[in-house]
């Protein structure tokens, strides 16, 4: 089971990073994220989709780290801040004044919070 919720896990950030590079290089679908006030984001918020995409590789890096067999009290920590970080993106999501950002991003974050919390536990 944990490896399916490793693999997962994997799968969905590699899609989400495709999405946020997508945005870093203008594409026009900022209403899927961002809170949808811009087609086209602006600089700042490229620049937050190019941290989100280092939180990505942390975060595949860290839940890599706990499905093995090294884990440290490090990772141990960070992991269960993993799954916090998905849960408080639950409500954040879901109230988005954005429908296509509501809709898209609320059942990703929801099954990025069940299988954390999997690899967590």
């Amino acid at each position: 089971m944990e490896t399916a919720a490793l693999y997962i896990l994997i799968t969905l950030l590699a899609g989400l990073s495709a999405f946020q590079l997508c945005l870093v290089f203008g594409l026009p679908l900022g209403n899927f994220a961002w809170g949808g006030n811009h087609k086209v984001l602006p600089f700042k918020l490229r620049v937050g989709s190019c941290i989100s995409l280092v939180l990505y590789a942390l975060i595949i890096f860290v839940m890599t780290q706990a499905h093995s067999n090294n884990e440290s009290s490090i990772i141990t920590a960070a992991k269960w801040i993993i799954v916090g970080y998905f849960a408080l993106g639950i409500p954040l999501n879901a109230l988005s004044r954005s429908k296509p950002e509501r809709y898209s991003m609320t059942p990703v974050v929801i099954i990025l919070f069940i299988v954390s919390l999997i690899l967590a536990r």
